[in-house]
């Protein structure tokens, strides 16, 4: 079977962040995604597409994200069932994000207008890490053997 969603929209909200169970981080967001087909009065029609996103890409969707920024996301659909505050039975669809990525560019963004988010994370400190001992007696030569080829 195949399910896999290809949406490229603005978000029409900041993305809402929060962890759950075990210190799970979730997302979750929607994308605005306009029709390419008009109205008979020639309005717009656009689409409010909901996505969620797990782990690593739900922080980093967080730290990058933010309300009208255009974005590409790779997923799979899927519906979800629940019972709300009266009790009743509740179903929404969305798309599960597999991947996500910018669809434009910082200055396009700056030149529209759009504030462009400052990244929030740490600098790994290099000085602390030691570089590997490449001049031991761990390396040897291959010989040019062209018999050796498989093809």
């Amino acid at each position: 079977m195949l399910n896999k969603a290809i949406l490229m929209g603005r978000l029409t909200r900041d993305p809402e962040h929060k962890y759950i169970n075990n210190n799970m981080p979730v997302c979750t967001f929607t994308l605005a995604i306009d029709r390419s087909v008009k109205t008979a009065n020639g309005e717009k029609i656009t689409d409010f597409i909901n996505c969620v996103a797990w782990g690593k890409q739900a922080d980093f969707i967080r730290q990058w994200f933010t309300k009208g920024m255009m974005a590409i996301v790779v997923g799979r659909i899927q519906s979800r069932n629940w019972k709300d505050n009266n009790g009743s039975n509740r179903t929404t669809i969305e798309v599960n994000v597999a991947e996500i990525s910018f669809g434009e560019t910082k200055k396009s963004r700056e030149a529209n207008g759009q504030a462009v988010p400052e990244p929030n994370y740490q600098v790994p400190n290099y000085e602390a890490w030691s570089s590997p001992n490449i001049e031991g007696d761990d390396f040897t030569e291959l010989d040019d053997n062209e018999g050796d080829v498989p093809f």
